[in-house]
This record gives structure tokens, sequence and C-alpha cells, in this order.
């Protein structure tokens, strides 16, 4: 017999397998030794209340076994004599395309201009030990993208563009905890992402996909109207259509498609700082008890979002139990951004809080200037650099900088290059921190005692999103007017996470797997 049930628990009911089957036999009068199996379909957090509770959905397995895996694999066929088709980047877009083309019968060859996880992790670790920026090998720039070492984060609200379940079990299959099935907030973490992404690069090596690090590409090769293929930095060529999944922050490859003639439309996107909390206090907050989280919770979060003056201000990625880190791009930049290991297990929150930037906002945005976004973008990335002084970030303690005061202290902070005292609310555009400053007052008085003297603002958060979009000829076709060149992802501004971006990639594939096919049968 199997059941499905829906269940309220307290945080010590829901905390282990054990203390589940125990509630379980109690509450619906089960045999212990009945009991074959339970598994977890859905499991969140109903924190509204003094008393927290932990809203599960669960299947047991009484006198029976399962029959079915937890997840759903998928068999990957060998495609190394089919015809090839160019994946431009490794990130979350461009491997889950890769995957895709090959279960449709086509031969991915992904072109990567950053390292492999294992290499790329020394030159992260470079940024903050020596303050030194590889610009082809960072945060933003590597096989797994941006995503791989700032937090692995699953969740997503882009469920109307098709399947999450899907690549939930595309992840798993890889390597990834199958809790990520069940949890509201998946969550795989930085330490355990980047052994799922190599085992993703292993399966398009085995099916006879090829994948090249080091190979940026500089340049689309044409035919009339049609792209026909890439040429790279080192100069050698890659004949097929080309699926562009570059990411947010290659900034090289919009400028040289607007030079090139390619249209491109400048996009909202969204620029703050990193504000960081002590993991305790947000635990305090969150759960309505002076002692946090205690023994059965994980590490709290928060959500906050407010309109000021007609523009969003709200919290971004917020990373519980976790760490600021240097995300910039390029020498000469000051970025940031937050990660969390899978255990969420440092003593610091940490979050985004951003302001909606629209086009119309920027100074130098005209029609012709699509790239006004970027350009702002990079000012005041080299702004922070400038007051910074190598990597180190510029911050400002919350309360000071709601007053528009000085800070002259600094509270301790986990961003490992560190922090010098900034007056933020001097230097960043008023269109910003005028904004940024009436939300933190309204966040502080839905959360009392989140506007504190305790959080550190370090700046500046400038990449939650691509600034600019590369126009498609509708969802469902997903190429631009030049025959193709598929654009997907964040980098075309059609994705906001690594599942969003994952699941346009996939379509990007499809999209580009029936054209090939149906010219195919046309001949």
């Amino acid at each position: 017999m199997i059941q499905e049930l829906a269940l309220r628990l307290l945080p010590c009911q829901a905390a282990s397998e054990t203390a589940l089957r125990e509630f379980l036999v109690r509450e619906y009068a089960l045999d212990s030794k009945a009991i074959e199996a339970v598994r977890i379909l859905k499991r969140s957090i109903d924190a509204r209340k003094r008393q927290v509770m932990v809203n599960l959905s669960v299947r047991v397995y009484v006198n029976e076994k399962p029959q079915d895996d937890i997840y759903q694999r998928i068999e990957y066929q060998n495609v190394a004599s089919k015809p090839a088709v160019v994946v431009v980047g490794a990130g979350p877009a461009g491997l889950f395309a890769a995957l895709r083309l090959i279960e449709l019968g086509l031969k991915p060859v992904v072109l990567e201009r950053g390292q492999d996880v294992h290499t790329r992790r020394k030159d992260i670790a470079r940024i903050s030990r020596e303050h030194l920026v590889n610009s082809e090998s960072n945060y933003c720039f590597g096989e797994g993208g941006a995503g791989a070492f700032s937090d692995g984060k699953l969740y997503t609200r882009s469920k109307k563009r098709g399947s999450v379940e899907r690549i939930l079990n595309i992840l798993c299959q890889h390597g990834a905890s199958t809790a990520i099935l069940s949890d509201a907030h998946p969550h795989i973490g930085t330490d355990k992402l980047p052994a799922v992404i190599e085992n993703i690069r292993r399966t398009i090596l085995t099916s006879g996909g090829e994948v090249y690090f080091g190979t940026r590409v500089d340049e689309l090769l044409f035919d009339k109207e049609c792209v026909i293929g890439v040429k790279t930095c080192c100069g050698k060529i890659f004949s097929g259509p080309v699926i562009l999944a570059t990411g947010h922050s290659a900034r090289d490859v919009y400028r040289y498609l607007h030079r090139s003639g390619i249209e491109l439309e400048a996009k909202g996107f969204a620029v703050g700082v990193r504000l960081e909390h002590p993991q305790e206090l947000i635990d305090r907050i969150q759960y309505h008890s002076p002692d946090g989280r205690g023994e059965y919770l994980p590490a709290a979060e928060y959500s906050f979002v407010t309109q000021v003056e007609g523009r969003g201000v709200y919290s971004f990625c917020m990373c519980p139990g976790g760490f600021v880190v240097p995300a910039a791009s390029a020498p000469e930049q000051i970025v940031v951004n937050g990660m969390s290991p899978s255990n969420r297990g440092s003593k610091w929150a940490n979050s985004g809080m951003v302001v909606e930037i629209r086009p119309e906002d920027l100074p130098n945005y005209n029609k012709d200037n699509v790239l006004a976004g970027l350009e702002f973008q990079e000012e005041l990335e080299h702004c922070c650099f400038v007051n910074g002084s190598r990597q180190t970030a510029p911050a400002q303690r919350m309360t000071d900088f709601v007053n528009r005061k000085n800070s002259f202290d600094l509270p301790a902070s986990s961003y490992a290059p560190g922090v010098l005292a900034s007056p933020l609310h001097f230097w960043m555009p008023e269109f910003i921190t005028g904004r940024l400053r009436q939300g933190f007052l309204h966040f502080g008085k839905l959360s009392h005692g989140f506007l504190t003297r305790e959080a550190l603002m370090i700046g500046v958060e400038t990449r939650t999103s691509s600034p600019v979009r590369i126009p498609r000829d509708g969802e469902q076709l997903h190429h631009i007017r030049l025959e193709g060149l598929y654009p997907c992802g964040e980098g075309a501004g059609y994705a906001g996470g690594i599942v969003s971006a994952a699941i346009d990639g996939e379509r990007c594939a499809e999209a580009l797997a029936g054209k090939i096919f149906n010219n195919y049968i046309s001949l």
C-alpha cells in the first residue's frame, strides 16, 4: 500500500527520517516494521507565526517497496557522427543546451572562454588572496558559469517557460542531492555544484560531444545572412549553427554584436549593494525567537520587496550562512556577489539589496546607445575600485547609510579581500541611494531589528542581470533575424538564474534541432 500524506510538523518531528517515522507510527497507527520507505515529495518552512512549523508532503510505502527511482534518468545516445552545433559558453544555458542536443541527435561542440572548474577554483582563490583578477577565468567566466561559484540556488519563478522538475532531475542524475526535488527553495551549494558540473561535462564527452576550455569566441562567421560558425581567439574555426550562451558579464560579446550591426535592445536591470547581517540576528528575526533557529531549523532566509518612486527595491540572491565574494571579471573593477556552501554554516547572512533601473533612468541612454546600461555598470565598478584599492571593497554600516553619516568603524565581514569605510550615500547615484534608503526604512518597519548598525553594506552589486537583450523571432523560434544564431540564457536577456537559464538553453536546442530536421526533411 502507498499513502500520500500532507503533514504539518514541529521542526523536531521533521528533523530526521527516524523522527518522521515515529510520528507516522504514532499519529497514523502504522506498524513501524511495515513501513518500507518514506519519500518526501515537498518540504517548506512556515515561519509566519511564533511557532515555526514544517509542511511536508510525503509518500509512505507500507508493506511495499518503491519500484521507481527517486528521479527520472535520461539515456544519452552517442552523437559523435551527427551534425555539429557550436555552443558558446559552458554556463547552465550552454550545458543544458548541449545535453538536450545530444537527446535530439545532434553533436554539441562547447566552447568556453574560461577554465574547467578545478583550474577555475585556483583563479578565484587568487582574487581574494592576491587581489589578481584573471579576465578569462573568474567568478563570472569558466565552466559552470556564474552560478557555479556563487551559491548554486535553484529556486525560480519561471515555471511557465518549461519544466523545472526536468532540470532538477538532470542535476540529480549528475550527482546533486535528491533533496532539491522536494525543497521549496532548492539549493546545491558552491562546495557541491562543481562536481555536478564536471559530471555533466563527462556526459557530453562520453556521448561524442566536444568541450574546449580557454577558447574565447571573437567572431561569428557568415554566409550571406546566415551564421555558419565561429572564429576563436586562437584563430581556430568551428562550423555549424551557433547557440550563444555567453552569460550576462560577456561585455565584449555585446560590443562585438553592436559593432557588427546585429540588433540589440536595452533592457531593465538592477544595481545596489550586498547587505550582510550576522546570521544569528536573521535567525532571531525570522524565527521570532531570542534563541534563534535552535537545533532543528536551517539558517533563516528573508525576502523583501517594495516600490519607491516608481521603481522596485528588493532583496536578491539571499545567501543564509554564506559569504560575500569578489565577482569582478576584469582588472580595475570591484563587483560583489554572494554564495553559500551546502551546509550554509558561516556566521553571516547576505543578500543583494538592489534598485530597479530602466533604460530611461540612465543619463547616457538614447535609441542609438543601447549599451548605456553596460557603460553605467562599468563606471560604478571602476569607481569602487578607485575608492577601495585593489579588491578591497567600499563599505558602510546600514544605519550610517540611512542617516547619511560616515562609518568610522566597520563590523567584521565575510568578504575575504577586506572592506574599507566609504560614504556610499555620497558617491553612489542619488536615484539609487535615495530609493535604497527608503527601502531600508520600510523593511526595518516590516521586520523589527533588520535595520541595524550591525549590518554592513558592501559595494557594488551590478551583475543582477544583463542590461541588454538580443531580440529573438518569437518564443517558439528562439533565433534572431540572422538564420543560424540562437541567443539564450542570461546573456541574451531571457533568464535570471541557474534553472531559468537551463530551461532557456534546452528550448533553444529544441528550436535549432527542429530547424535542422525540418530542412533535412524538406530536401
